[in-house]
Order: structure tokens, then C-alpha cells, then sequence
């Protein structure tokens, strides 16, 4: 736990914020806003302090961004939360820390229709020139709340197709078998 927590913390302080299925247990007793206030202190040079009054602005700032109801930060990392609650916590993460990447992987596993919009809705807010997002999905029901200036599709470790929202809709329609079709040799070999 604390080992995942140090080397998000390293990401975060390069520009990159990671999230995946499952990415952080329970914390007990931690709550999210502290978690934050943690991150984000561990960003800032040695011997400088996070203001109190500056962090808890922006994080009211954010929440509302996100359309999040206050009270939610008061609760504990992920304890006794749907997978819904926790991508919202990522997204929460990723508009506090504001990195220049961040690398959103099956961000719609395990969501119903309404924690997807909310997430969606969280992603859209955070767009824009200063943050490069790889969206990594195998739906194409997720982009429908966000639609992507490009897609990709990688067989193999190899990307074997790219265009723009239209790919992900023939995708849908067609499978993935017609896009695997000529692919080449796995770039990456164990």
C-alpha cells in the first residue's frame, strides 16, 4: 500500500497520473481529503508547506467542478465504496494534482450508466492543452460521454488501427477480429 502510494506520488511529481481497475485498497481511517493533502504536499519542494486555506480552496473549487458533494472527502480511501465512488476518487485525484498525462485504463469497468456519466462528465471538465489523457477502454459505450480526438487499436502491442470516433463506432459494429486481421508480429516478446 504505502510502496503504491510512494511511487504515484514519484508519477505525480513527473506530470503522470495512472489509473487502473482496483489501483488503491482500503485505507482505513485516511480520509480522501487528507490522502489529497498528502499527494499534493509530497509534490512540492522540501521545507515547503501546503497552505491549509490554499488546499481546501481548491479542493472545493474541484469538487464542484466535478458536480461532487462535499462530504464525500470526509469519508476513507475507498472504504465501503461502489467501483463508482472510486473513479470518482480517481477523477478527483487526477483535477487535484493536475499532471500534464494521465493514463485512464478500463475507467468504465463496473459502472453503471449513471457513475459513467458522472465520470465522463469529470474527464470532460478536466480537458483541455494542458492535459494529455490515453483513455484506455475495449467499450465504446464510455464514449459516448467522451468523445476522443483519436483512437487506436493496438493487437499485440502494436497498433494495427487508428482514426477518429467513427473507428470505435465500426469497432462496435464490426468486433475486433476484422481489426486483427494482417496484424503483424507481437511487438513485445516474453
Amino acid at each position: 500500500m504505502v510502496k503504491t502510494f510512494s511511487n504515484l506520488s514519484r508519477m505525480s511529481g513527473r506530470g503522470a497520473v495512472c489509473s487502473w481497475p482496483s489501483s488503491i485498497s482500503e485505507i482505513p481511517g485516511v480520509t480522501i481529503a487528507n490522502f489529497l493533502r498528502a499527494a499534493m504536499q509530497s509534490r512540492l519542494p522540501e521545507g515547503e508547506e501546503l497552505e491549509a486555506t490554499d488546499y481546501y480552496a481548491k479542493l472545493y473549487e474541484k469538487i464542484e467542478l466535478l458536480g461532487m458533494d462535499r462530504s464525500f472527502t470526509s469519508r476513507a480511501v475507498n472504504e465501503g465504496f461502489s467501483g463508482g465512488e472510486k473513479k470518482r476518487t480517481e477523477i478527483l485525484q487526477l483535477a487535484m494534482l493536475e499532471p500534464k498525462y494521465a493514463v485512464l485504463d478500463e475507467t468504465d469497468s463496473g459502472l453503471d450508466i449513471d457513475a459513467l456519466k458522472t465520470v465522463a462528465h469529470g474527464v470532460n471538465s478536466l480537458r483541455g492543452p494542458d492535459l494529455g489523457i490515453l483513455l484506455i477502454t475495449h467499450y465504446q459505450r464510455l464514449l459516448n460521454y467522451i468523445i476522443p480526438d483519436h483512437v487506436h487499436v493496438m493487437v499485440a502491442g502494436r497498433i494495427v488501427r487508428s482514426g477518429r470516433k467513427e473507428l470505435a463506432l465500426e469497432l462496435e459494429e464490426r468486433g475486433y477480429d476484422w481489426a486483427r486481421e494482417g496484424a503483424a508480429e507481437p511487438a513485445f516478446t516474453r
